[in-house]
């Protein structure tokens, strides 16, 4: 790797800028990636018209810089609420729908109230995706957001619908989710309209960039599966089509993250964002994690991840770069085992020992920025750093 490239990686590794612009902010996914790094790396490692793998899309962070750097672009998780996530971030809005979310937001919006009933309550109350939801400090916010999806029902057409479902997720997040204090009903309408208007801001300065890169604005490939399946996906199984980047970061081992629950009321865990995305959720935190962080040596998240690591191999072209950004809850042990992993798989790290990174270490290592108040009362953990790794595929 060139001097110069490796430099331009570190000092996006470490860019401490918070996360923003286009459709980055539609909704703050757990452990998101930086934007600066992975249109870095996406510059530095592949060109325009090159194929952008992210296996583990998460929030789609990888996903919107691929677009907006012309590059083609491949998006897997399986989380269908990631998957929902970067699809509303990445699709265009013509301008009757733009104006029928407009309309929406003006006549809807201001008319919510706690003491409305809703038609949909009962069968609402009948749903194990608002479990602690009826908590003191949600409970007001359950029975609006309740009035807020029934009318958003009658939108007309689905992305119309997900982009309004995405606006209440993201108002309901920041009313409840790891919060000291709960929001009260005046502000939540407020942000609500106010995440509506610029939402559609950003996605409409978004589309234009997209499509001054392609001179259209394309299809996003997005995949809801499982990593370790990403080699049958008919994109490359049939069309032998071959990826020439990753740019990704995935699950951390022996880590807490949820990836599928807000915390409320003292951390109670409520699925909540499924209901509001109207996706399915049916799974515990180890099976988004790659196994339980609980379980001595964590063999499940190394055996899964290896499982992952082959298949992504299996659809990069020789020669292709993948990227990476991981964290482990004990370094020491585990990026030993996770990088027997990546060679077993069959990738070869690029040797940067011969460089001089920003700490004079043989790896680049940044701090997580932007921690959840509760993960940050706790200091300097392990858990609180990332490493990169670039490797090579054999």
């Amino acid at each position: 790797m060139p001097y110069g490239a490796l430099q331009q990686l570190v000092t996006s590794a470490l860019d401490k800028t918070p996360v923003k612009g286009y459709t980055h902010n539609f909704y703050r996914y757990p452990a998101r990636f930086s934007p600066t790094f992975a249109s870095t790396a996406i510059h530095l490692f592949s060109k325009p018209g090159d194929i952008v793998l992210d296996p583990y899309m998460g929030g789609g962070t990888t996903v919107i810089e691929a677009m907006l750097a012309g590059r083609h672009v491949i998006g897997t998780d399986l989380n269908s609420l990631a998957v929902f996530i970067a699809k509303v971030k990445t699709t265009k809005l013509n301008p009757n729908e733009k104006n029928i979310i407009i309309q929406w937001a003006k006549k809807i919006i201001p008319s919510l109230k706690y003491n409305i009933p809703a038609l949909s309550l009962n069968e609402t109350r009948q749903d194990n995706r608002i479990r602690n939801m009826t908590l003191p400090c949600a409970r007001f916010i359950k029975k609006v957001v309740t009035v807020a999806l029934s009318s958003i029902d009658n939108l007309p057409t689905s992305q119309t619908r997900d982009f309004a479902r995405c606006a209440v997720l993201r108002t309901t997040q920041w009313a409840l989710d790891g919060r000291k204090t709960h929001a009260a009903l005046h502000q939540y309408r407020s942000k609500l309209q106010e995440h509506i208007f610029q939402m559609i801001d950003q996605l409409e300065e978004y589309a234009g960039n997209v499509t001054a890169q392609y001179g259209r604005f394309p299809n996003c490939n997005l995949f809801e599966t499982n990593a370790s399946q990403i080699d049958k996906i008919p994109f490359f199984a049939t069309d032998n089509i071959k990826a020439d980047l990753v740019v990704t970061s995935p699950p951390y081992p022996g880590l807490h993250v949820l990836y599928h629950r807000w915390q409320i009321n003292g951390r109670r865990e409520t699925p909540a964002p499924y209901w509001i995305a109207n996706c399915q959720d049916g799974q515990g935190d180890s099976y988004y994690n790659f196994g339980s962080r609980h379980q001595p040596n964590h063999h499940s998240y190394f055996e899964n991840s290896l499982k992952t690591l082959k298949s992504i191999r299996n659809v990069l072209r020789p020669g292709a770069y993948m990227i990476q950004l991981l964290a482990f809850s004990d370094p020491q042990s585990q990026l030993s085992r996770y990088l027997v992993n990546m060679d077993s798989a069959g990738f070869k790290e690029v040797n940067l020992k011969r460089h001089q990174t920003a700490s004079n270490n043989a790896r680049i290592w940044r701090n997580v920025p932007n921690r959840k108040w509760h993960a940050s009362l706790q200091g300097n953990t392990s858990g609180s750093k990332e490493v990169v790794l670039v490797h090579k595929a054999d």
